[in-house]
């Protein structure tokens, strides 16, 4: 009879219409499960919340430093645009160019449509900061303040550019390797150290610096500590009155003899007189890379040398 072929053929209809509805919730909700694990969500040196609906994939480098830490955690491809000077690996010198650190073309970032900008507050700016982040762009600063937070830095951007196994990876090795250093070396007799970061003007750092905490881990002490600003301006005198057992020169390598030999003229210095006269690539101990753990070893390895030479009454 025809109506009882009807009912079966309905109940199949609605069966199917049923199931693809299903499938249909089934689709729309892993698509939002997959959305929501996706964002990334990261409060940046400033205290600044960024998200990111999905990992960065053009992002602009506003700092040496920055470039650099990206290609360590994987993401060197990632970088569409960075600054002068930005030279480490050898492939960051195939990246675009938007000016230098402290004066950058905002039309040149704009028109690379980043999907990432990575600035350092003390080098660029808050004031550029602030103009890029008025451009509807998304701003991440990283300013590392001790030598633990690049390990952090790592982390965060690896997050950022959805390199995170990478990032992982580098960090665990790059505080391994602080913690190995702190362990040999952090405990030593101190010594007076005086780091100079350029010759005309007269530079050097005090103690909030980086830099000043790459000295202390490898036992040392820097005379100008308590000096202001973070990179103050100094006159020879000054260095003489504070007469410090070792004199280091952080410089490009055409300028090392140059700087050491100027010391010279004034061999009332214990470092002179001693011949305790140091030099460390610029590049290694003044960006906030794991590069600088290989400054660092070198500058530890200086003064214990000169701890060797100098009897337990002389080390501070």
């Amino acid at each position: 009879h025809p109506s009882q072929t009807r009912k079966p053929a309905g109940d199949f209809v609605m069966l199917i219409m049923v199931r693809l509805k299903a499938r249909v919730v089934l689709l729309v909700f892993l698509c939002c499960v997959e959305l929501v694990q996706a964002e990334i969500s990261v409060i940046d040196s400033t205290g600044a919340r960024l998200t990111l609906s999905r990992p960065a994939q053009r992002i602009v480098s506003l700092t040496p430093h920055l470039t650099e830490l990206l290609f360590a955690v994987g993401a060197g491809e990632q970088v569409v645009g960075t600054v002068d000077y930005s030279d480490y690996p050898p492939a960051a010198l195939k990246i675009p160019r938007v000016g230098a650190y402290n004066s950058i073309s905002f039309e040149a970032i704009v028109n690379l449509s980043p999907d990432l900008v990575l600035a350092w507050q003390s080098g660029n700016g808050g004031e550029m900061v602030a103009r890029l982040r008025a451009l509807g762009l998304p701003v991440y600063v990283d300013e590392p303040d001790s030598l633990a937070a690049i390990g952090a830095s790592l982390g965060k951007l690896g997050q950022l550019a959805g390199t995170e196994h990478e990032a992982e990876r580098v960090m665990i090795a790059y505080r391994q390797k602080l913690l190995d250093l702190r362990r040999v070396y952090s405990q030593q007799r101190p010594l007076s150290v005086f780091y100079q970061i350029w010759n005309d003007p007269l530079l050097t750092i005090n103690g909030e610096h980086l830099i000043s905490k790459v000295i202390k881990l490898c036992g040392g002490r820097n005379v100008f500590a308590n000096a202001v600003p973070l990179v103050p301006t100094l006159s020879v005198e000054s260095v003489i009155a504070l007469n410090p057992q070792v004199i280091v020169a952080s410089s490009e390598k055409h300028q090392r003899r140059e700087w050491l030999k100027a010391w010279e003229a004034w061999p009332m210095l214990d470092a002179v007189k001693s011949g305790r006269l140091y030099f460390v690539p610029a590049s290694l101990l003044q960006r906030h890379t794991p590069r600088l753990l290989e400054g660092a070893v070198l500058l530890c390895r200086q003064l214990d040398e000169a701890r060797q030479q100098l009897p337990a009454a002389d080390t501070e």
